[in-house]
């Protein structure tokens, strides 16, 4: 019995239920590719531009002067072959068609303005041995050997020579070797170095005025004999290797 009332009330459950939609069918119409197709065509024919059946082919040239397509393939072999008769006549040389039966294409030797001097055969026979001997030997004759000459030695007095100054002394820098007298003489230095571009040429002057046992420039307050801080150890560094 109590079997038989859970049965029963079951089926009324089931009967209450509301059915459940099948979504393979679309929502609120049929065929979802059927309307899309309805819908496009509807489109085309709102526009003014009504789309044609896909077994329709248009018969409208696609060019001024070319044939409508017929759909066996004849006209398109025509048209190649018209093509090709025109580019050969428009050029000395016959169109090579793509086929196993053409014949093995001609290589072109001995065209003027092309160099042979990778070909072996026609340079042996343009120069030999003996010619290419005979061009050194005629190259050698034109030679022309220049003895060496001394160097030509300098005229008159050209003043001091620093680099040999740098080459006859030995101590280094700030080592007092004369004799300076006077009140400030490294700020009259400073003054009187600035007026020099380099520092070579104020040692030149130095020597130039009595330097360096005398410094009437005002240029070497420290007694080392090296006018504005100048530095004979390059010139020793040169000569030393």
């Amino acid at each position: 019995m109590r079997f038989l009332m859970i049965t029963v009330a079951t089926a009324a459950l089931s009967a209450c239920s509301p059915p459940v939609p099948d979504s393979g069918s679309g929502v609120g119409f049929g065929n979802y590719d059927t309307y899309a197709q309805e819908q496009r065509a509807r489109d085309a024919q709102l526009s003014g531009n009504a789309l044609p059946a896909p077994d329709v082919v248009s018969s409208e040239p696609l060019r001024s002067g070319q044939p409508t397509a017929s759909g066996d393939g004849s006209d398109l072999v025509a048209d190649t072959q018209a093509a090709l008769n025109q580019s050969q006549a428009n050029s000395d040389r016959a169109a090579v068609n793509a086929t196993s039966t053409n014949p093995q294409p001609q290589a072109v030797i001995g065209s003027s303005g092309i160099s042979e001097e990778n070909n072996f055969d026609a340079v042996g026979a343009q120069r030999s041995i003996e010619s290419d001997a005979a061009k050194i030997a005629q190259n050698r004759a034109q030679y022309k050997v220049i003895e060496a000459e001394a160097l030509p030695k300098r005229k008159g007095d050209g003043g001091p020579n620093i680099v040999d100054y740098a080459l006859a002394t030995k101590h280094p820098m700030g080592t007092q070797v004369y004799r300076r007298i006077g009140v400030n003489l490294s700020g009259k230095a400073d003054r009187n170095c600035a007026k020099y571009t380099s520092a070579d040429k104020a040692q030149s002057d130095f020597l130039t005025k009595g330097g360096p046992q005398r410094d009437r420039l005002g240029l070497d307050p420290d007694g080392d004999g090296y006018a504005c801080s100048w530095d004979p150890g390059p010139f020793r560094k040169a000569v030393g290797g």
